[in-house]
């Protein structure tokens, strides 16, 4: 059955009050306690009734043919396809989001003097879906998401869909692009949730009115023939983040801000940038996406986050939950950059992906952890363990299937 090239609108009945997530608790209280307090004990199924309410009337999603196998091992992070659907939901003039739904995926105008664009009010989020061995789809951590672009939301003066409209979101979505999932093994759908001031203003002042938008790209595996491991120089000028800043939510402005560092590095023969504190300018904080990760003996180490210079990590979380069930000792506490010549192993953590470090370079000393392999003992046991669970081999809590 062959769909419509034209704009296809649903709205969707998604609540408009507060959802349970929302309580006396500050939002970063909340986001701090989110893996036990929010992860549900056993995989959720949606089930018909919610299905049939994302689902464009009289498409049903099976009936769209299946995109060419061949396509997937061509796909990357930096090549973004246009996919069927998007979602999106505004703001009313109450500061809810109401009547959200979704339309076909195509470009968004803006108002040149939109908040987003002069003064850069927005936040993003990432989350992956991966096809399981049966055929339906599963995420990962969706409250944890919603709640963190909350605590964003608060921070930049913006208000946010609760977290109930940003997981029924999610999942309209993904379900609306269900063809564009890869098969197993093949790679996962990156799915982008939007909260953009598109309000005009042209002082500095929060804009009148936001958008709320989910749209999804499929991407090939990051990996071809398993973890590859890369290699990271310590910034000792440009810093990510200052106390007091936005380093903590994933503000748009605070990845524009780093580019030059990042462009340097690479064009260095670096893979990423490690950025120190701003105040000492000695104690690691984390790369350009990811956060980091320490390993001696059988302890494994990791930047506190009560600075506020940190992003709280989903993935970050899920890594230090699973290292202590496999036995580790994991502590959040102050990193020094002398530290990374005395560790055993190092890693990084982001966007549900783990990666070793092949080598960390500050100044004119260089240490390396891997001649050869795709990385550590500790680094390969807990990769392998994240990627059981996001392809449903392993049960684990705060998992979500669409089926």
């Amino acid at each position: 059955m062959a769909i419509s090239n034209s704009t296809l609108s649903i709205a969707l009945p998604f609540p408009t009050t507060p959802s349970s997530s929302s309580s006396s608790q500050s939002l970063k209280q909340q986001l701090l306690l989110a893996p036990s307090s929010l992860r549900p004990a056993a995989p959720i199924t949606t089930s018909a009734t919610s299905r049939r309410a994302v689902t464009p009337s009289g498409v049903a999603h099976d009936q769209t043919s299946e995109l060419p196998d061949t396509t997937w091992d061509t796909l990357g992070i930096n090549k973004p396809m246009s996919t069927d659907y998007m979602f999106v939901m505004k703001s009313s003039k109450d500061a809810n989001f109401l009547d959200g739904g979704l339309q076909r995926f195509e470009k968004i105008e803006f108002n040149p003097a939109a908040c987003v664009l002069n003064y850069g009010q927005g936040i993003i989020e990432e989350l992956k879906a991966y096809k399981k061995p049966d055929g339906s789809i599963l995420l990962f951590h969706l409250e944890e998401h919603g709640l963190r672009m909350r605590t964003g939301a608060e921070r930049l003066c913006m208000p946010a869909p609760t977290v109930e409209q940003f997981v029924e979101g999610v999942k309209a979505t993904v379900l609306a692009n269900r063809r564009w999932v890869p098969p197993r093994s093949k790679g996962f759908l990156h799915i982008r949730p939007l909260l953009i001031g598109n309000g005009p203003v042209l002082s500095l002042t929060p804009a009148p009115e936001f958008t709320f938008l989910i749209y999804v790209s499929p991407m090939g595996n990051y990996f071809e023939g398993g973890l590859q491991p890369i290699n990271l120089v310590v910034e000792n000028e440009i810093h990510r983040a200052v106390r007091g800043g936005a380093g903590s939510v994933k503000a748009i402005g605070n990845y524009g801000a780093i580019l030059k560092a990042q462009v340097d590095a690479k064009a260095n023969g670096f893979s990423d940038v490690l950025y120190l504190d701003s105040v000492h300018n000695r104690y690691i904080e984390e790369t350009s996406t990811a956060n980091i990760f320490l390993v001696k003996d059988n302890v494994i180490s990791t930047p506190a986050l009560h600075e506020g210079t940190i992003l709280p990590g989903i993935t970050r979380n899920s890594v230090i939950e699973i290292a202590r069930i496999e036995g580790y000792q994991v502590e959040e506490r102050l990193v020094s950059f002398e530290e990374l010549f005395e560790a055993d192993e190092v890693f990084c953590t982001g966007n549900a992906v783990l990666t070793p470090v092949r080598s960390i370079t500050y100044l004119d000393k260089r240490v390396s952890y891997l001649e050869t392999g795709p990385g550590g003992v500790v680094s390969q046991e807990l990769h392998r363990a994240l990627s059981n669970i996001q392809m449903g081999l392993t049960e684990f809590g705060g998992t979500v299937t669409l089926k």
